[in-house]
């Protein structure tokens, strides 16, 4: 007969299965933002994709995970340059002023926006022909305009 410690199965013995039982008790929840190390949250984005899907399409974890990196990578990048513009205009809060100057400036960004900003008001331009340098002189000195 087999001995009394050991039992058939896949259950543990006493000691190992209260070792068990203790590590999960000691076992911290933590986010899967927090996994990710991330800011934003990936399960209210996991809730949003489900939420946006036609025929309930299964959405993976790590869709969720992925799409809340680049928006954070985004929002870091605009928050940096329209900092970086608030900074040069010696305030010290962004406004909307800002966050137009900053993605208008940046040409990547810039293709990825096409919205208008309500208060950004627009981009400073003069045009060449307006300025001194850009006007035009006929072959015998004079200025032209």
């Amino acid at each position: 007969m087999a001995p009394a410690s050991k039992s058939g199965g896949k259950s543990r013995s006493g000691a190992a299965a209260s070792q068990a039982a203790a590590s999960q008790d000691k076992r911290i929840m933590q986010t899967r933002s927090a996994r990710a190390g991330l800011q934003f949250p990936v399960g209210r984005i996991h809730r949003y994709l489900k939420q946006r899907t036609v025929n309930n399409m299964r959405i993976g974890a790590k869709a969720a995970v992925y799409t809340s990196a680049i928006l954070e990578y985004l929002t870091a990048e605009v928050l940096e340059l329209a900092g970086n513009a608030a900074k040069d205009l010696r305030v010290k809060r962004i406004a909307p002023r800002h966050l137009q100057l900053a993605i208008r400036g940046d040409e990547e960004l810039d293709t990825l926006v096409r919205a208008t900003i309500a208060g950004g008001g627009v981009l400073p331009f003069i045009h060449k022909s307006l300025t001194k340098a850009g006007q035009l002189k006929r072959p015998d000195g004079e200025v032209i305009g």
